[in-house]
């Protein structure tokens, strides 16, 4: 089966180096879903899309600056002049190549495609569940937000079957869209890791950590929405306990000068050779995974984190309960409770685990979640046997 996978990168030639911080993640993820796709059909990388008519037109930015004076925000490439221009351009593109069917994690570049192939959408959320949710999708002028909506409207209009990494996420496409309930699917994505450590491995590693003291660990760019601040205060109030914990923060440091439990990796590319190589040493050596989070839609670091036998302790919002399941690979907390209630909430966890010697079940656990359905192979597989029945 000959399968086109719609993105903006070329995939056949990824070079993470060359994207901005805001797309590497996006970009990591549809290099993970073509490679694993690869291993089961011909998967091509259909790519080439000329942005210089978006880049270079004069109103749109005209728009941004009118909307900015009002304190709102414009987004220019919901625009369907644009988002017209690239469904032609793939849509040229998909007939030079004649796929059995067509794939995408970007419900933009299929809104205003023309095709009779069947089509598929495998992404962590509709963009109905990033409005008034995320940073960047927060105080949206009136325009941005009808075309978002418009734009998920019409993607899935054109879609045969419609996946997504969580079941949040397909619950809002389904109650926003009133889309048929045969129509939605959840495939969990998988842990965008380029060796994936074997069960031997972690083992040792479990065997490894000691009780004391214990090593926590957060990965995250952006400090405020990831939930920084959080993750310090569990540290210090462990320690303020006698506990004795470290806390080592990957990708952002807090405003102020850190206590001495704390250290400050800097920013990791796990696509770069020696930044994976020093990932995966903190992982190895930690105890938990923090991710106290005010907006994700999925988290592919929870899931590499359970790679490596690391139990994730998470704020419950968005896509996080259908990655997280209670005391098997880690912890939710609700993202109901005030500060003060979910720094007690996080102690009174990572002390009861270990007093009552569970730690070692739980990470255990936790490497099972990975290898049974945290995988991008569990997860390709499962779509290539629903995507097979179409053609």
């Amino acid at each position: 089966m000959k399968i086109a996978y719609l993105t903006e990168f070329n995939l056949n030639e990824f070079n993470p180096k060359t994207l901005p911080r805001n797309k590497l993640g996006h970009g990591q993820k549809c290099k993970s879903i073509f490679d694993a796709l690869s291993h089961h059909h011909s998967v091509i990388s259909v790519h080439n899309i000329d942005k210089h008519r978006e880049q270079t037109a004069l109103f749109p930015k005209l728009k941004r600056r009118y909307h900015k004076l009002r304190q709102n925000t414009y987004l220019s490439w919901t625009e369907p002049q644009f988002n017209r221009d690239y469904g032609r351009q793939l849509q040229r593109q998909c007939d030079r190549i004649n796929p059995d069917l067509i794939l995408t994690s970007d419900s933009n570049l299929i809104a205003y495609l023309n095709t009779s192939k069947p089509t598929a959408l495998w992404t962590d959320t509709p963009y109905a569940g990033l409005i008034d949710f995320y940073p960047g999708y927060q105080h949206l002028c009136p325009t941005s937000r009808r075309q978002l909506y418009d734009l998920d409207k019409r993607a899935f209009h054109r879609c045969q079957g419609l996946f997504f990494a969580s079941q949040w996420a397909a619950d809002i496409a389904q109650q926003t869209y009133q889309l048929p309930q045969q129509n939605i699917n959840v495939i969990p994505f998988g842990a965008n890791l380029s060796t994936v450590p074997s069960s031997s491995q972690v083992d040792h590693w479990l065997r490894s950590r000691p009780n004391s003291p214990c090593k926590l660990l957060f990965i995250g760019v952006d400090w405020q929405r990831k939930g920084g601040d959080i993750a310090l205060a569990v540290a210090q109030h462990l320690n303020q306990r006698g506990y004795p914990t470290e806390l080592t923060l990957v990708g952002s440091q807090p405003p102020s000068s850190p206590p001495s439990f704390v250290h400050c990796a800097g920013f990791l590319n796990r696509q770069q050779p020696q930044d994976a190589a020093i990932l995966d040493q903190l992982l190895a050596q930690s105890h938990f995974l923090l991710l106290p989070a005010q907006a994700e839609c999925y988290g592919h670091v929870l899931c590499e984190a359970n790679a490596f036998g690391v139990p994730v302790l998470a704020r419950d919002v968005g896509g996080i309960a259908t990655i997280i399941r209670q005391d098997v690979n880690g912890q939710r907390f609700t993202a109901t409770a005030s500060i003060s209630e979910s720094i007690s909430d996080y102690c009174d966890y990572i002390e009861a685990v270990f007093n009552q010697r569970q730690y070692q079940q739980l990470a255990q656990s936790a490497r099972q979640e990975f290898e049974s359905r945290l995988n991008w192979e569990v997860a390709a597989t499962s779509l290539a046997h629903t995507l097979e029945g179409w053609v």
